[in-house]
């Protein structure tokens, strides 16, 4: 590096506030400061601007039904059809345009045009209605990232019949558990599917799941996998390609949709062990997604967005699905990792398809950063615009290093908070009016009332934490939980005993605010460490920790201790080329005792090649967990590299 360069190097690791690019803000589609005021002025009215993004078959005589908090309704009276609203409206003008750009991890590529879409869309819709799919019925989803997937999706709403897509990497017994919760007898899945070269046989999981289902179930089978796999064929299955030859040409009218019907079920983890069904409506949820697409994502039709979840989660429906389709624009679709066949995978795509908007993990920017930046650098990203992370709080390290060696320093990084719950983004900076502070997520949207509160309630004040919570309803809230709206109240809601009126929604995650009122989400507020009677967030450690120059990536956790109650368990991945010695672990040790305190100081430091993490991407620290006490190992079933545990077992002991 030269001396230039490690200058600039220097000036870029101390900037605590980034502008920005001026050639960004001239053309963002939202560029007015005065949009947080004018929102707050006229709220809820403010929200017709969401709606206003939609085709509505009747329109909306309300814009918020507060008359039974916290079961507040969006657009009432209104009726729409969401698959109208990504496909038939786009037809005119853009039915020759590419809707979704597939990509499957062996390099096979499928583009679907809107008019492409729209026909296998309606022709599926069509097979949907001769199974004996009924408006209202639930039809679960349990597929990877394939296009039949959002066409099914569409192709439900299309008819009225909300979905619930369990992620193909859950376990049988967990699709078992959402079809029953859900009392859904309709299944579309698939034969397989690839993972690093190898293949995953689906259809067999399938199988033992459904064995698992208390109703008779009538399931679909798209094949994916061709003559790689001669899967088994029950006497419920129907051939997604036979069923679509045999409506060939057909097309199905959307069906006019209440505002407040629901659009679709997912189930998300809960406290108790059971997950929840958190329900999404219609009107609401789609205006919200399309929304802060349009706002937070700078998407516009002539872009090609990539967005590099899984659909099987809450950001693939709205950032892969719903929202980019609402706009009209190329929405594209990976199937595979981001390191094969090559640890440029990603960077391959957004130079062959000249992708504007990349919206990705943190911890997928920490394994780029690990494996390094001669992996970007083969390859032409100047046609990014805007960059984005979502799934976690991203530390100020590799939020620069992503603004550097991705962005260029001319993109835009949008860290967006939101939930599964929330339906969308939350907390963020808009792109094009906001500075941005690395390692905060900003400020929250206009018209969102976030706020950080303290046990009591009472809101805290700058540069205080507390509990992050929202204080006003808005479009893209969950309406409850599945046939639980008991549990919807317990899980999310406080009522002031002063004012009866005022219902406030708990994320359970806790947060700092700073003297602009950009908040930094620290993460579950259950995601403690409790050191001699000091409750030490994980997330503030975790940050400390990947700061020091030479980690990747680290995840603490709290184990036990004679003196303290609890301790502090540090496992760090180095990046490549840093030796894993005792100098690196005593800058560790010094960066957590000089962000937060000697009380945090770690009691033990352990060197590993990976972490144990689930097939989602999240670590598993309760394993952790299990290592730190010496405990005997839990399931690990549920882990993409299960073989790890024992490593960082025997790393751990050594130390």
């Amino acid at each position: 590096m030269s001396e230039q360069d490690t200058e600039l190097e220097t000036h870029l690791n101390e900037q605590e506030v980034f502008e920005p690019p001026q050639s960004f803000v001239d053309q963002a589609n939202v560029s007015d400061p005065s949009i947080y005021e004018a929102f707050e002025e006229n709220w809820p009215a403010c929200w017709e601007n969401a709606a206003g993004m939609l085709d509505w078959f009747e329109g909306y005589n309300q814009v918020l039904d507060e008359s039974n908090p916290p079961f507040y309704e969006w657009f009432t009276g209104g009726k729409l059809n969401a698959s109208y609203n990504c496909l038939d409206r786009h037809l005119d003008d853009r039915g020759d345009d590419v809707a979704i750009e597939w990509i499957g991890e062996l390099g096979e590529t499928r583009r679907y045009t809107y008019l492409d879409l729209h026909k296998e869309v309606n022709e599926f819709a069509a097979a949907l209605r001769g199974l004996g799919v009924e408006e209202d019925d639930v039809v679960t989803l349990y597929m990877p990232m394939v296009p039949e997937l959002p066409i099914a999706m569409l192709a439900c709403a299309r008819i009225g019949a909300p979905h619930s897509v369990v992620f193909a990497g859950f376990s049988a017994d967990a699709l078992a558990t959402r079809m029953n919760s859900a009392d859904s007898e309709y299944l579309v899945t698939c034969d397989g599917y690839y993972r690093r070269g190898e293949i995953i046989e689906h259809k067999e999981k399938t199988d033992e799941g459904v064995s698992g289902v208390d109703q008779n179930v009538t399931s679909i089978v798209v094949d994916r996998l061709g003559d790689e796999y001669d899967h088994s064929v029950q006497e419920r299955d129907h051939d997604y390609d036979a069923l679509i030859r045999n409506h060939t040409g057909a097309e199905v009218d959307p069906v006019a949709r209440g505002s407040e019907d629901m659009l679709f079920l997912m189930y998300t983890s809960g406290t108790t062990g059971e997950p929840k069904g958190v329900q999404h409506s219609t009107g609401g949820y789609l205006s919200w997604a399309a929304w802060t697409s349009h706002a937070v994502l700078d998407i516009k039709p002539e872009d090609t967005y990539w967005c590099s979840a899984d659909i099987g989660w809450i950001t693939g429906h709205s950032y892969i699905v719903y929202g980019p389709l609402a706009l009209g624009t190329t929405s594209v679709m990976y199937e595979g990792t981001p390191d094969y066949p090559e640890k440029d995978r990603l960077w391959e795509i957004v130079d062959t398809y000249d992708v504007n908007q990349l919206y990705t993990a943190p911890t997928a920017i920490r394994a780029f950063m690990k494996w390094g930046e001669q992996y970007p650098n083969e390859h032409d990203l100047s046609s990014l615009r805007l960059l984005g992370t979502v799934g976690e709080p991203i530390n100020p390290r590799a939020w620069k290093w992503y603004y550097k060696h991705i962005g260029d320093e001319s993109c835009p990084v949008v860290d967006t908070w939101w939930q599964t719950e929330t339906g969308g983004m939350m907390v963020t900076t808009l792109p094009g009016v906001r500075d941005m502070k690395p390692g905060s997520a900003g400020p929250p949207l206009p018209g969102v009332d976030a706020q950080v509160v303290d046990e009591s309630g009472e809101e805290v004040q700058s540069q205080g934490a507390g509990y992050l919570t929202v204080q006003q309803p808005w479009p893209g809230m969950l309406q409850t939980l599945y046939n639980n709206d008991e549990r919807y109240i317990e899980e999310y809601w406080a009522e002031y005993s002063d004012d009866q009126d005022k219902w406030v929604y708990f994320p359970e995650d806790g947060a700092k605010i700073d003297n602009d009122d950009y908040l930094t989400v620290l993460g579950r507020v259950d995601d403690v460490v409790n050191v001699s009677g000091h409750r030490l967030g994980t997330m503030e450690i975790e940050s400390a920790v990947v700061g020091v120059e030479g980690v990747a990536e680290a995840a603490v956790v709290g184990g036990h201790h004679e003196v303290k109650g609890e301790a502090v368990y540090t496992y760090v991945i180095t990046e490549d080329g840093q030796t894993d010695n005792e100098a690196l672990r005593e800058r560790i040790i010094t960066a957590v005792e000089d962000a937060i305190g000697p009380i945090a100081r770690p009691e033990q430091v352990i060197f590993t090649p990976e972490l144990p993490k689930t097939r989602s991407g999240k670590i598993m620290r309760r394993l952790l967990e299990d290592i730190a006490n010496g405990d005997e190992l839990g399931d690990t079933s549920t882990l993409r590299n299960p073989e790890v545990v024992n490593d960082i077992k025997v790393n751990a002991s050594d130390d």
